[in-house]
């Protein structure tokens, strides 16, 4: 009976501790993303997004209609590498909730976004990941950008 109980308590330890390590790895990979997109580092950035990654904005416009905007990855990638240097963009993860499930993982991201130091919107991002032979990727991205109910601005 020792004996069993034993390895329940391994078995039961070897899956929360899984879980925990991905929901580490999956965090570093969106704080990866940032790195690279506060950088201006695109190699940074692709090194942790899937070739066929979504990317969708949803907001409402100054008409108070609900917009949902899906742009390709390249136009993303291209506004980070061309910004000038005079140009900062600061977007502040403000808290992580993290999901996995085997080979997927929602991380859940409140941010606010700072240009040149001043306040501009805020929101939240929603990435959804893949476990692609042990390393995540983030396969869809999706955020909402607001100005009211914001902590900041």
């Amino acid at each position: 009976m020792a004996r069993f109980i034993f390895y329940i308590i391994v078995f039961v330890t070897s899956v929360f501790y899984g879980q925990e390590n991905d929901q580490i790895k999956a965090k570093q990979t969106v704080e990866t993303f940032f790195e690279g997109f506060h950088k201006g580092d695109t190699t940074l950035m692709k090194s942790v997004m899937m070739d066929n990654i979504v990317l969708q904005t949803t907001y409402t416009n100054k008409d108070g209609k609900m917009m949902l905007v899906t742009d390709a990855p390249e136009t993303l990638l291209e506004a980070v590498a061309n910004r000038t240097e005079d140009q900062k963009w600061d977007e502040r993860l403000l808290d992580f909730n993290i999901q996995v499930d085997g080979t997927m993982a929602n991380v859940w991201t409140p941010y606010e976004f700072w240009f040149n130091d001043t306040f501009s919107h805020c929101g939240v991002n929603n990435f959804q990941l893949f476990n692609d032979n042990g390393k995540w990727k983030i396969i869809y991205l999706i955020d909402t950008r607001r100005r009211q109910g914001c902590k900041a601005g």
